[in-house]
């Protein structure tokens, strides 16, 4: 896939990729939106099925992948995330698009339907929370409370954290954390989920340290009546991250929102189901006109 790059609003180059249908502004769209430190992992089985219906349109957040990390720190937000989008689309001649976002993605997803609804066909946040993350990761509130320490000794001791940071986050160690705490093992393969420990590790944590800060603290709650189009919600019913009761409140409070529950599916449901994930998102699109 070609990489484009396409300036922000600010001059920071944003990497895009574009696949699928090509053709004029008839033809559906869709922009995928990652999680935090991801580099489109998580649509690994999912993207062929949308280029056969859609131009797909994925990019890099600032500091993500191969895009700029900005030169302003403060626009590590999830606000100016949703702005990037809107500017990549324009980039892209995409006057609408169904918007689908994963983990922080959902995030990002949200606030650009909120930019810009009229431009917005339809929503897909899958496995992730509508406000406030950390308050209930594992369902405790302890990851609210580790941030103030970690961004502390990042910010106190950053050349020591970087070096451990490059140097356990792609390990096999990393692996075993995550396989015990957040994926199921027994659903995933272990080539599926190895590409996001190794871009990790590639990030500067500095600029992780500055989107958690941002998502920590971000809400959509009060957008949420107000986002009328097409919403299919889908949901890890064993997600660890953000639990399974976050998508059904969301679910719950979206006008137009279907809730699709992904059984045994942890944080990363779509590599573990993805064939299941696949059918339900067919399904629902078809039903609302989205692509043919």
């Amino acid at each position: 896939m070609p990489v484009l790059h396409v300036p922000a609003q600010d001059g920071t180059q944003l990497s895009v990729r574009v696949s699928g249908l090509t053709g004029g502004s008839n033809i559906p769209a869709v922009m995928l939106c990652d999680g935090i430190g991801c580099d489109g992992f998580v649509w690994r089985y999912l993207r062929p099925m949308l280029e056969m219906h859609c131009k797909v349109v994925h990019f890099h957040y600032r500091g993500h992948g191969l895009s700029e990390i900005p030169r302003d720190p403060s626009t590590l937000t999830i606000e100016q995330c949703g702005r990037d989008l809107w500017t990549v689309a324009d980039a892209c001649g995409i006057a609408q698009a169904v918007l689908a976002g994963h983990s922080m993605g959902v995030q990002v997803v949200l606030e650009a339907a909120h930019q810009h609804p009229a431009r917005t066909r339809a929503i897909v946040p899958v496995c992730g929370a509508f406000e406030r993350p950390l308050d209930t990761f594992h369902d405790t509130s302890l990851g609210s409370h580790l941030l103030p320490l970690l961004s502390g000794a990042l910010f106190r001791w950053p050349a020591p954290v970087r070096r451990f940071w490059q140097r356990t986050v792609p390990t096999e160690f990393a692996y075993w954390i995550a396989t015990a705490t957040e994926i199921n093992p027994h659903m995933i393969r272990r080539d599926d989920f190895l590409p996001y420990l190794r871009h990790m590790a590639r990030m500067d944590p500095v600029v992780f340290m500055g989107f958690l800060q941002n998502v920590a603290e971000h809400s959509a709650r009060s957008h949420l009546r107000h986002l009328t189009m097409p919403a299919l919600v889908v949901a890890g019913v064993n997600d660890n991250f953000t639990p399974h009761r976050l998508s059904v409140e969301m679910a719950r409070l979206l006008p137009n929102a279907e809730l699709c529950e992904i059984p045994g599916g942890t944080h990363t449901a779509p590599l573990e189901l993805p064939e299941l994930v696949e059918l339900k998102l067919e399904d629902w699109s078809r039903r609302w006109g989205l692509w043919g």
